[in-house]
């Protein structure tokens, strides 16, 4: 059975859970029977929580540095170890063929799962429960976070995650500029998603533009959700 009273999701409502677990496969093409909605509001709710804890607990950290500990927290990686911690990789009903596909171990269907049960738990619990559960369950990646001990991050995957989950498209990187002696050259570089530039980024290879240009996009990015957040 896809519920068990063993699980640690704390969702009393069982249709709203089921509809947290229900994939996009399994339902013929039909958005609304998916657990994509919820994935969308909890997206917002996670990046609230993890951005509130951050701010808390680190006084001394810019914005720079708040935003780089976020991304890390809530990469797809992370939340695909939250959500078999939970044990999502389990629950989540998906379609035969994704099965056979090894549906149930890809971290974006686990951490979109993540994302929608963290959706269920707020319109379920509210804010508080939501709040708690996230926390405990994200906590090593949180305090991994906090201790200031990020690992190198590859800023280029972090932006194809945000993409892809957003917009299903990867990003694309192109460089406008070489600047400096031919043996000490400075490449500028855009990190595009369709016609659109979503950062810039300066390095003494192309690999390090190329990253920065991808940090540069994701902080971009994050300030346009806020913007949009803040006014709606």
């Amino acid at each position: 059975m896809w519920f068990s009273r063993h699980s640690k999701i704390p969702v009393k409502n069982k249709s709203l859970l089921q509809l947290a677990l229900t994939h996009r496969s399994q339902t013929n093409g039909r958005a609304e029977l998916s657990n994509e909605r919820l994935e969308f509001l909890g997206d917002a709710i996670l990046g609230a929580v993890v951005s509130q804890e951050l701010y808390r607990r680190r006084p001394d950290w810019d914005q720079g540095h708040l935003s780089r500990a976020r991304a890390s927290i809530v990469q797809q990686a992370s939340l695909a170890i939250a959500a078999q911690s939970i044990r999502l990789n389990e629950l989540t009903m998906i379609s035969e063929a994704e099965e056979a596909a090894g549906g149930r171990e890809k971290p974006s269907i686990l951490g979109d799962a993540y994302e929608a049960v963290v959706a269920a738990v707020y319109l379920d619990r509210g804010w508080t429960q939501a709040q708690k559960f996230v926390l405990e369950t994200l906590r090593e990646a949180i305090e991994q976070a906090i201790s200031g001990d990020l690992p190198h991050k590859d800023f280029k995957s972090l932006l194809q995650e945000a993409t892809q989950a957003t917009w299903r498209q990867a990003p694309t990187y192109r460089v406008i500029d070489e600047r400096g002696d031919p043996h000490m050259l400075t490449f500028v570089v855009e990190a595009r998603l369709g016609g659109d530039v979503l950062g810039v980024g300066e390095g003494g290879s192309k690999k390090e533009a190329e990253q920065r240009a991808a940090e540069d996009a994701l902080n971009n990015l994050e300030t346009r959700r806020s913007t949009i957040n803040g006014s709606s």
